[in-house]
């Protein structure tokens, strides 16, 4: 079984003159976001044993909701920073784990829902795409559809 969990960062401060793109922190409401999504994809009975996230301020504080739910460590990866769908996959499959989650951005986060899906899923801040291959490898993913596919929206 393969379990991708994807991720996107929760609602981050927009930026100004004075705030670089990477150093933006979530909002007061991106953190609340960031635990209800983590604690309900936990509840879903996802249970990535990997949480790779990009190393923006925003991911990486949406990252720690995901790895604290999970028990898990969070492993950030320059690469994953505004990474295009291509990137995503690769740094997933190089990694090799079974199940892994992803925080990261867009537009690279819907094309990469919407690529394996086979459907137009826009992934809104906050929102979680859980894609499920019952049988098979890393080999797989790319080439067969998901067998589940549960989306979780923030609100």
């Amino acid at each position: 079984m393969i379990q991708l969990v994807l991720v996107r960062h929760a609602s981050a401060e927009h930026g100004g003159v004075d705030l670089d793109d990477h150093e933006r922190p979530l909002t007061s409401r991106g953190v609340r976001d960031a635990v209800e999504s983590a604690k309900r994809t936990l509840r879903s009975g996802a249970r990535p044993e990997v949480v790779l996230s990009s190393t923006a301020v925003r991911a990486r504080d949406t990252a720690a909701a995901f790895g604290a739910a999970f028990g898990a460590d969070v492993t950030e990866r320059a690469d994953l920073y505004a990474a295009p769908a291509a990137v995503m996959l690769d740094v997933a499959r190089a990694n090799g784990a079974a199940e892994i989650a992803i925080v990261a951005h867009d537009p690279g986060m819907s094309a990469l829902v919407s690529e394996l899906t086979g459907e137009d899923i826009p992934m809104a801040t906050g929102a979680v795409a859980i894609l499920t291959w019952s049988d098979g490898d890393w080999d797989d993913v790319g080439i067969l559809p998901p067998d589940e596919v549960t989306l979780i929206s923030p609100n």
